[in-house]
């Protein structure tokens, strides 16, 4: 394998790599463009050699990222979710490309990536009005490192240019979601009891249900006599409408309700068929618990947007996920074990539970350091 340099301009240069055809035995030639210094390209001509004699050689290939994401794009349509995959498109198309999509796949550099990043942060909103947060940054590293590394299994990149270090990422302060206590849990019950959003608000602080969840379940998943509910579906809303779906992560589970709730849920049962009886509609088993007064199935993003204004005017900051971020809170403090309050929340693993709501642990460390120094003491003193 042979190889050498042409120079076509003031640092520019061209790399030709002298090969043969394996099934033909003919001589071919394949050039690669430049820019540098002669040494840089007597080593970048070195480094060609060495990756073809050792397998990895790619071929020139002008496909730029930009090119390469909407391809990318196509193809996880089918394996992940609707609005996962919107989420996708849009950190993609309207913030990586912006940056980095005129770069040529194959030529794309861990430092290109690191500079995209830290402009982001510094001005990468589209309004021109400043930079976007750590956590959208850390979103589309995490499309971006996805993406090359489906261009590297399909042979197109020899590493992925993404695959940087955790202290060179934007990095992320966690914020504590907006919570209530259990007083005033009770509080905005009662304020919201001749209202429709009094059973999401039970569903959302009594039974921890996601916006998607408490928009979907219907009557035949709730065993009142049993103080039971199975959650195994949840409304999805895209920008082409909603659709009921599988819970986040096809995790059914089903929740024990407490006897407030159970009483709650039985009082609207009859005040909803009393509505919807009146508009000719007979209610059953696969009517939703919560809908509009002509029976209609509510939007979650609409649902979220009534809580956070009814919210606002009890002068709470919480919105919807933060009641189950509460519900959780409030089984954590009773001391609950972990392990049951994720059953309850629908986490893909106790990790996920004790992350979010690290906390609260110190509480219960407290508690836990506490009944072992009692436990101890009353060893001695039995001793």
């Amino acid at each position: 394998m042979k190889g050498h340099i042409r120079e076509r301009g003031p640092n520019r240069f061209a790399i030709v790599l002298d090969i043969r055809d394996p099934s033909t035995g003919k001589r071919k030639r394949k050039w690669h463009s430049f820019r540098g210094t002669k040494r840089e390209a007597q080593i970048e001509c070195a480094r060609l050699i060495s990756t073809m004699n050792g397998g990895t050689y790619l071929e020139p290939d002008k496909t730029t990222l930009a090119a390469y994401l909407e391809r990318w794009l196509e193809h996880i349509k089918p394996n992940v979710a609707t609005l996962t995959h919107e989420r996708y498109c849009d950190l993609a198309r309207k913030n990586i490309v912006p940056l980095l999509g005129a770069t040529i796949l194959s030529k794309l550099q861990m430092v290109q990536v690191s500079a995209a990043y830290a402009k982001a942060l510094k001005s990468g909103r589209r309004n021109g009005k400043g930079g976007l947060s750590p956590r959208t940054v850390h979103h589309m590293h995490r499309v971006l490192k996805q993406a090359l590394a489906q261009a590297m299994r399909w042979n197109l990149i020899v590493r992925n240019p993404a695959d940087i270090q955790k202290k060179d990422r934007p990095k992320i302060d966690k914020k504590p979601v907006a919570t209530i206590d259990p007083a005033t849990t009770m509080q905005t019950i009662e304020a919201a009891r001749q209202s429709r959003l009094l059973v999401p608000l039970l569903l959302g602080s009594m039974g921890g249900l996601r916006r998607g969840e408490i928009a979907a379940i219907r009557w035949k998943s709730l065993d009142l006599d049993r103080a039971q509910a199975a959650v195994v579906a949840s409304i999805e809303q895209t920008k082409a409408g909603c659709r009921e779906k599988e819970t986040k992560g096809s995790k059914c589970r089903t929740i024990a309700l407490p006897s407030i709730l159970i009483d709650e849920l039985k009082a609207w049962r009859v005040q909803q068929a009393q509505e919807l009886l009146r508009l000719g509609i007979r209610p059953d088993g696969e009517t939703r618990v919560v809908t509009w007064p002509d029976g209609s199935s509510l939007q979650p993003r609409s649902l979220t947007h009534a809580i956070a204004a009814f919210m606002k005017g009890q002068g709470q900051a919480v919105r919807l996920h933060g009641l189950r971020h509460s519900h959780a809170s409030h089984l954590l403090a009773e001391n609950v074990h972990p392990k049951v309050v994720q059953e309850r929340l629908g986490h893909s693993s106790i990790a996920i539970t004790m992350d979010i709501y690290s906390h609260v642990m110190p509480n219960m460390q407290t508690d836990a350091a506490a009944k072992v120094d009692a436990a101890l003491r009353s060893a001695k003193q039995s001793a």
